[in-house]
């Protein structure tokens, strides 16, 4: 071997030599190519063998040596060891040429379960490529001990198990082969097993114990054997492991009870879980034969819910509520069996005993929910019974009330008690009684419950209404709206509902007026009917009565004191002077010093309190210094001394104001003359009039005019005033009615609130205020009460109160005020109330007087107080002025309710009656205490007759219907029904006695007959009798009893009996079974009374071999006629004895399973069978693997066999598994098969890529062929699945080609340019041939060097830049760029400027390049107009070795600023005097005057000028063109423009910002250029010329405008007022007013709104107000009778104006300042 790799290295080596002498590239290729394949075909494979566990860095084999290969080129070519594995065990000392192992090899680690270990290596050389393959044995030695899976083995054998049985064992597992695997086993001494070796047909020996003689549970249970298994190695290693048999007992024994009977007594209501008793059973057997469950058989299911049975300790508690009243009793049986199901009974007895648990039940029979207050003592209320489930003293009750109550409970029959009252009773004290009856039973712990009876006491009219108070005091202010509600009466009685009800109304007293105040009989509201006048009265006094609405009824009175307060309703009155007569003169001297008394002004006030304070104050004077007025005394006297200089006539007014809220106040006048001496009388003042001028023509006639038009205004207006005054002075005198100052009465109780009122003006008043206000006509509203579906409405208010529903109208009746009322009614019996008189004097108002006039001559209507619709047959309202009539009644004093001797004489029968019923109830329980009895079948159809009640209580059927007899049963439920026409005693419904009595012998029926008037009671008693109509019934349908084979004759099985609900011969008699058998029969019978008991006996020994079960049916049969019966199914399973072991199906199981199968996928099933039956017969599989393999991979149902996978498995780690599967019978004998499980592979493992070389980064100027990656692919998969091909995604620049065996080159194949891709990511894809094939990707990054080869580049050919002129030192204009492909120093770009040429222009030397980013920079201001552009060249060169460089051209371009102002070339400027342009006087617009001439020295827009004309003495004649600098005449000359003309015209650039200049011009206008001396302009003379024609036009055309628009006004005001008189109605028609004063008393209330109709006199223009006049009052719009919709309003000509809306604080109030600018007519 070593000779073959000598002779193949020398050919490679020489081949290789003569490559290098052809310098041909291509002939290298082809030569190495060739050199491969010859290495390929002459070397062999390396080969060495290394022992297992040898140390780190142990020598394996001297490589260089082998291989002929020199150590230079060892490290010159990169020589390295390349496993296959992912892992490197070898390594490759490139010095020495020496193969060493990594780390300590283990061959059962690296190689489990292989006879063979061999590891593959690769020798990998460099420059050129070459791989040596090699090959490493690793040998085994004796380093592993025999090991059994599972130290400890148990077996359960049963005892009856034969000799010569055989039980297989786990084998021992040697990870070591060869001989130095498992040899040989053996076993501890011992007398009754052996060892038996045998080897399987795959070669694996196994061990088998043995059984030599038989075994015996008794004598021993357990032996402890010693298993040792010895492999072939030298030195040997063994194994041992315990063997521990278990001898299995077979039952042979029946549990056994301690007592047959457990007696038990339990208090009832013990808690759950309390331990009631334990039943025990013993079993000598061992294991499941002597485990013993319990269960309850033949016993109810009511005790099954009541007890609860643990199955494992026996222990009997409480699983529910024990009621000693539903079961005294329970009788249960407990069966107890073992695990081989034989059994044992005992009985289980438990007696309930009573405890006090059941509260007293009351049961309510009868109830008088209400009773009168008056009813007399020892009344019966209620009637109950009491009850308590209960015996002996927990069942004995007593009865009591709670509380100090008139009330007291009285035993009457049997349980039954009654609830009488033991007191009078007061309704006003206590109106209900909640009673509480408390029953209580006599136990040991007293039980009680509690009933609760609401009593309510009914009133009875025994207290009258009580005041509140003896004496109300109300107040009210004068001057209030009708019906003013001043307060409210109240009364209160004790009594309730009707009794309670309390109205109110006035005590009419002989020989007085109607009182001014009205009372609701509701609520005592108290209103004032009018309103009063302090001045009249003061204070008043009324009685109000308050009536209940018993019967009779009960009344209370009380005083009712109205006090009336002052209100400043009346101004002051002047005395001195007296206010009719012309203005007093007072004539005092000249020569009066200060404080002279001039004159007293004396008023008085009607009010009273502050309201009658007056103080006097100075208001107006001719000379308000010269006088003054005392505040209190109303003294005026001079302030000062008079002068020669005050005028001789003064004006005085003096001002009285009262203290009211809001003040009043009147004016006095005083005239007084200043005389020298009190013989001049009379005063002259001269008066001059203005002189006319003669020579004013016009302005004479226009004076004329105006005074003609302004007195025909007068004229008019004064004829107006005076026409108005004369028609108001007519509608006074006129006898048309008026209204009265006290309205009338409405049938609500209220009067009307609104007034019209007339202010007048007279001369002189404008600025003076109210005299007084006298109240006229009121306003009323719309209808009478709206019947149903009308409604109505007053439009002068529109706050009307609503008094209530139909009732509330009846019981407010007044006077009608229309002439349609109906007929009084004839039959009206009940009592009216007084009513309110409308009081009316002729004197005040004839319109009303003749109205009462009216009224007297209708019929009265009375208000029924509780009848509306006698009210209503009464034709609605009516007036009353008389006294309600004395109360009549159809009733004679006598047959009266509330006479007293009718009532003693009821009272007397009361007693009497209670005394009979007394004695009645005394003596009933003597005579009737033997109840009726009967007795009646169950079932019996509804309506069957029990018997005749009525007869045997010696009672008729008349007497049940009249004493209401009734049935009463202690649990509420009535079974039996009473037919009071006959007396008989019916079935109610269907009986059953099994459902009302249960089990008992007897069932007895109780109910009482409860009879009323007298109370009495009789007990009854139904007894039911029972018929056959129910079969026996099994427990359970079917029954199985589990019996061994091996059970011996006359053994007995307890059954559990059948049940019927039936007694007595209908019970179950007797027991059979059908079919008859050879095996079973039956014993019954009783023990005692109530313990009957059936069982099967055994009579011959059963074979289960003959016959595994049999089945028969148990019949139960009653004693009925016709007999009933009743069937269960009886099941017999025999029990096998355990005497066969398992056996498996095969010996060996063999199954395929592909890897990575998911989790829980069954491999396999094995099976085996046992001819035993149930538990001896039930096989459970467990399983065990082969040493060295996981025990996790696999699991098995113990139940079916399915061997299935915990994990996926992997072909790769094992491909195939070994394991052991023992079964074993419920009786402990077992068998072991052996399983073979292979793993199929398939395509789970993708390609792995291994780099073995990578060359990055390459620079960009490689040859082509270079290789730049070496790797390696294997595929851990077998056949097609590990068959891989690769392949490279971009072959445009790399390629991929194969070099040895499963290693592929990466080379270039063409030339790289890292400017066009600098970096290269190569995708390699391995590829599997399975299905669905598998990929894998590995990428290689290769990165491109640079190489300078790239000169920097400008982005633009060349650069132009901008700078403004005037540009600040160094300032920025721009930046060059240049990018150069190159990366690091050789893209590294600096900026320079390149030298001039010597035969070029040398540049500007202002311009500068930063050489780092290229920003260009201008070093010093430049100037426009100086230098305008220049040009440089830029240079940027790299930082590669050697640099490239580039050029561009810079240009930089100067822009122009505007800093040059305009220059103005004509006119010149600095000439003095500036020259003057000629402009001849007929010149015309568009004249040519000058033009001025301007230059810019900027460029652009900056040098564009426009010409404005700045400032020019006549600015309107002169225009300058913007753009030509022109200067023209805007118009022609005229005379009037100034002969020298000065103008100023700027000139303005339209730079930013802008600069000017400007040009003075100067402009003669001349007639005749002659003539060039410039005149003086002399100032224009202005318009002396009086305007007084002007004001005189002016006053004329609005003088007769004010008179046009006043007449105007006035004829479209009377055409207005006529047309509206046209569609109107009268204004006083009957149907109209009075209908409005009845609608006015039908709403109850009247508007409170005041209407105003003000005037003025003639001569009161300047004036205040001076009196109030009464005029026709405002009247609200009317329903009309004919052609007028219920809708339409009428408008009438005065004003409305509320008082509310006058008075002085309300900021609606016109001052007198407003009122002087209203308009009056």
């Amino acid at each position: 071997m070593l000779g073959a790799a000598e002779d193949g290295g020398w050919l490679f080596w020489r081949v290789m030599a003569c490559g290098r002498q052809s310098r041909d590239s291509k002939r290298q290729v082809i030569l190495f190519i060739l050199c491969v394949c010859v290495c390929q075909s002459r070397a062999e494979t390396l080969r060495y063998s290394l022992p297992e566990e040898m140390g780190r860095d142990s020598f394996v084999a001297d490589i260089a040596k082998d291989l002929g290969v020199p150590l230079s080129q060892l490290a010159a070519r990169k020589a390295r060891v390349v496993s296959e594995g992912n892992e490197q065990l070898f390594l490759l000392n490139q010095n020495t040429g020496v193969l060493t192992a990594k780390e300590s090899l283990d061959r059962e680690e690296i190689c489990p379960q292989s006879d063979t270990c061999t590891l593959v290596f690769k020798i990998f050389f460099e420059n050129p490529l070459q791989l040596i393959r090699g090959e490493v044995e690793i040998r085994d030695v004796n380093d592993n001990s025999p090991v059994f899976p599972e130290k400890e083995m148990v077996l359960k054998i049963l005892e009856t198990a034969s000799p010569g049985s055989r039980f297989p064992l786990e084998s021992a597992q040697d990870k070591d082969v060869g001989i130095n695997g498992l040899q040989n086993y053996s076993l501890g001494p011992n007398p009754h097993f052996s060892l038996a070796l045998g080897t399987g047909k795959d070669g694996v020996k196994y061990v088998e114990l043995v059984l030599q003689r038989q075994l015996d549970r008794e004598e021993q249970g357990e032996l402890n054997l010693l298993l040792t298994a010895i492999d072939g190695g030298s030195p040997p290693r063994s194994g041992t492991a315990q063997v521990r048999i278990v001898v299995v007992d077979a039952n042979d024994n029946v549990p056994v009870f301690e007592r047959e009977v457990y007696e038990v007594s339990l208090a009832e209501n013990s808690p759950l879980e309390q331990l009631v008793v334990r039943v025990a059973a013993s079993d000598p057997d061992e294991g499941s034969n002597g485990e013993v469950r319990y269960a309850f058989t033949q016993t109810s299911e009511r005790s099954r819910q009541l007890f609860q049975l643990n199955p494992a300790t026996g222990e009997i508690r409480v699983a529910g509520n024990l009621d000693f009243e539903e079961m005294k009793t329970h009788k249960m049986v407990v069966k107890a069996t073992d695990g081989g199901e034989l059994s044992a009974h005992c009985k289980v007895q438990v007696e309930v005993l009573d405890v006090n648990d059941n509260a007293p039940e009351i049961a309510l029979t009868s109830l008088t929910a209400s009773i009168p207050e008056d009813a007399p003592p020892r009344t019966v209320v209620a009637l109950f019974s009491v009850r308590d489930q209960d015996s002996g003293d927990n069942g004995r009750t007593e009865c009591s009330i709670d509380g100090d109550l008139p009330f007291s409970v009285t035993p009457t029959f049997d349980n039954y008690y009654e609830l009488r009252t033991n007191a009078a009773l007061d309704r006003e004290r206590t109106a209900e009684y909640n009673i509480t009856i408390t029953a209580t039973d006599w136990g040991k712990t007293r039980l009680s419950s509690r009933e609760s009876i609401f009593v309510q006491i009914s009133d009875v009219n025994d207290n009258p209404p009580e005041f509140t108070q003896e004496v109300y005091t109300m107040s009210v202010t004068e001057n209030n709206s009708p019906m003013l509600r001043i307060g409210s009466m109240k009364a209160t009685d004790a009594d309730a509902g009707k009794n309670a009800r309390v109205s109110y109304a006035l005590v009419r007293q002989e020989g007085k007026e109607q009182p001014e105040v009205s009372v609701n009989p509701e609520n005592g509201d108290v209103y004032i009917l009018r309103p009063l006048d302090y001045e009249k009265v003061r204070a008043f006094e009324v009685t109000v009565r308050a009536a209940d609405g018993g019967s009779p009824p009960l009344s209370a009175q009380a005083v009712l004191r109205v006090v009336v307060r002052d209100e400043n309703d009346n101004a002051p009155v002047l005395l001195h002077p007296a206010p009719d007569s012309s203005a007093a003169g007072e004539l005092v001297p000249r020569w009066a010093p200060s404080g002279y008394l001039v004159a007293k002004v004396v008023a008085v006030d009607a009010d009273a309190g502050q309201n009658a304070w007056l103080s006097y104050e100075l208001a107006k004077a001719t000379e308000p210094g010269l006088f003054r007025v005392g505040l209190h005394s109303g003294e005026v006297r001079t302030a000062r001394a008079v002068t020669e200089r005050d005028a001789a006539r003064q004006r005085l007014i003096v001002l009285v104001r009262d203290r009211g809220q809001p003040p009043r106040s009147a004016t006095a006048t005083l005239a007084v003359a200043l005389v020298d001496g009190f013989s001049e009388a009379h005063l002259r003042v001269s008066e001059e009039a203005p002189a006319a001028d003669p020579d004013e023509p016009l302005t004479l006639y226009l004076i004329a005019s105006l005074t003609c038009v302004s007195a025909l205004f007068l004229a008019t207006a004064v004829a107006a005033v005076v026409v108005k005054v004369r028609r108001a002075r007519r509608s006074e005198t006129e006898t048309l009615p008026t209204f009265p100052t006290t309205a009338t009465e409405s049938n609500a109780g209220s009067l009307p609130r609104s007034y019209v009122y007339d202010v007048c003006f007279a001369a002189g008043t404008v600025n003076s205020e109210f005299r007084f206000l006298r109240p006229l006509f009121p306003c009323f509203p719309a209808g009478l009460p709206p019947g149903p579906g009308e409604q109505r409405s007053s439009v002068c208010s529109q706050d009307v109160a609503n008094l209530g529903d139909e009732g509330d109208w009846t019981a407010q009746g007044s006077a009608p005020l229309s002439e349609d009322m109906g007929p009084r009614a004839a039959d009206a019996v009940c009592p009216a109330n007084r009513e309110l008189e409308l009081n009316v004097s002729s004197h005040q108002n004839p319109w009303l007087a003749h109205q009462r006039l009216r009224r007297r001559a209708l019929p009265r209507i009375s208000r029924c107080r509780d009848s509306p619709a006698a009210f209503r047959a009464a034709g609605g309202i009516g007036a009353s002025g008389g006294r309600r009539p004395p109360p009549t009644s159809p009733l004679s004093a006598g047959n009266r309710p509330g006479d007293p001797r009718d009532r003693g004489r009821r009272r007397a029968m009361a007693i009497a009656r209670q005394v009979l019923c007394l004695c009645a109830f005394l003596s009933l329980p003597h005579a009737r205490a033997e109840p009726i009895r009967y007795s009646v079948a169950e079932e019996a159809e509804s309506g069957s007759l029990v018997g005749n009640l009525a007869e045997d209580a010696g009672l008729t059927p008349e007497q049940l219907s009249a004493r209401r007899a009734r049935l009463l049963s202690e649990d509420g439920r009535q079974h039996f029904r009473l037919e009071r026409a006959s007396g008989r005693l019916v079935v109610a419904g269907r009986l059953d006695r099994e459902e009302l009595c249960g089990h008992s012998g007897t069932c007895m029926l109780p109910f009482e007959l409860l009879l009323a008037n007298p109370l009495q009671f009789f007990r009854v008693e139904v007894a039911l009798e029972d018929i056959n109509d129910h079969s026996p019934v099994f427990p359970e349908e079917r029954v199985t009893f589990r019996i061994p084979e091996t059970s011996d004759p006359d053994s007995r099985f307890p059954l559990e009996g059948a049940r019927d609900l039936d007694i007595g011969s209908n019970n179950i008699q007797t027991y059979s079974i059908s079919p008859e058998n050879g095996y079973f029969s039956l014993s019954f019978g009783s023990r005692s009374e109530d313990d009957k008991y059936i069982e099967l006996v055994l009579e011959k020994p059963l074979d289960r071999e003959e016959q595994a079960e049999m089945g028969f049916s148990l019949i139960a049969m009653d004693g009925g006629s016709p007999p009933r019966s009743g069937t269960t199914q009886v099941k017999i399973v025999i029990l096998d004895v355990n005497d066969n072991a398992p056996v498996f199906t095969q010996e060996l199981y063999i199954g395929q399973v592909l890897e990575n199968m998911p989790e829980g996928s069954v491999v396999l099933r094995v099976q085996a069978t046992d001819q035993d039956s149930g538990v001896n017969g039930d096989i459970s599989y467990q399983l065990s693997q082969a040493l060295g393999q996981s025990d996790s991979a696999f699991v098995i149902d113990p139940i079916t066999g399915e061997i299935k996978l915990t994990k996926p498995l992997d072909f790769e780690d094992s491909e195939h598994h070994e394991l052991r599967v023992r079964a074993t019978d419920g009786g402990g004998l077992s068998a072991i098969c052996k399983v073979l499980v292979e793993v199929v592979d398939v395509n789970d493992n993708a390609p792995e890529l291994v780099v073995s070389s990578f060359s990055s980064p390459l620079p960009e100027n490689t040859a082509p062929g270079t290789v730049v990656a070496l790797f390696t692919v294997r595929d851990r998969d077998s056949g097609a699945n590990g068959k891989i091909s690769c392949a490279l995604e971009d072959q445009l620049f790399f390629s991929l080609r194969p070099a040895y065996k499963n290693y592929y080159e990466v080379v270039t194949v063409s030339a790289l340019d890292r400017e066009e891709t600098a970096q290269y990511i190569l995708t390699v894809t391995a590829a599997d041939a399975g299905s669905p094939p598998l990929t894998t990707t590995q990428t290689f990054t290769v990165d491109i060097s640079d190489v300078n080869d790239n000169a920097p580049v400008f982005n633009q050919t060349s650069y132009t830049m901008y700078v403004r002129e005037n540009n600040v030192p160094t300032v920025f204009v721009g930046a060059v760029s240049a990018a150069d492909a190159d990366v690091g120093l050789n893209a590294k770009v600096t900026y320079s400027l390149a030298p001039v040429h010597p035969a070029e222009r040398p540049s500007c030397s202002c311009i500068s390049v930063n050489s780092e980013n290229g920003h260009v920079f201008v070093l010093r201001p430049l100037d426009y107009e100086q230098l305008r552009q220049t040009e440089v060249t830029v240079s940027a060169s790299d930082a590669g070795s050697p640099p490239l460089r580039a050029n561009v051209t810079l240009r930089l371009v100067v822009l122009d600023e505007n800093d040059n102002a305009p220059l103005v070339l004509y006119p010149a400027q600095d000439s003095s005097p500036p020259s003057s342009e000629l402009v001849p006087v007929s010149a015309e617009a568009g004249y040519l005057v000058t033009k001025v001439v301007a230059v810019d020295a900027d460029s652009g827009q900056n040098s564009w000028l426009s010409y404005h004309l700045l400032r020019a003495s006549d600015p309107g004649l002169f225009r300058v063109s913007a753009q030509s600098g022109e200067v023209r005449l805007r118009r022609p000359v005229t005379e009037r423009d100034t002969v020298k003309q000065k103008l100023v015209v700027l000139v303005r650039d339209n730079g930013k910002p802008p600069l000017s200049a400007t040009a003075a011009l100067s402009a003669l206008l001349l007639k005749d250029f002659s003539d060039v001396r410039l005149p003086h302009s002399s100032a224009a003379t202005e318009d002396e010329g009086g305007s007084l024609t002007t004001y005189l036009i002016i006053s004329l055309v609005f003088v007769s405008l004010l008179f046009l628009i006043s007449t105007a006004v006035f004829v479209a005001r009377k055409v207005c007022k006529r047309q509206e008189l046209k569609a109107g109605h009268v204004l006083y028609g009957a149907d109209n007013l009075q209908s409005g004063l009845a609608d006015a008393a039908a709403a109850g209330t009247l508007p409170h709104a005041y209407c105003y109709e003000i005037s003025l006199t003639t001569g009161s223009g300047n004036s205040e107000f001076k009196f109030l006049k009464p005029i026709l009052p405002s009247l609200p719009p009317q329903h009309s009778a004919v052609g007028q919709r219920p809708d339409d309003e009428q408008d009438f000509p005065c004003v409305p104006v509320s008082t509310e809306d006058m008075a002085p604080d309300n900021p609606g109030t016109l001052s007198a300042g407003h009122f002087n600018t209203l308009s009056f007519n």
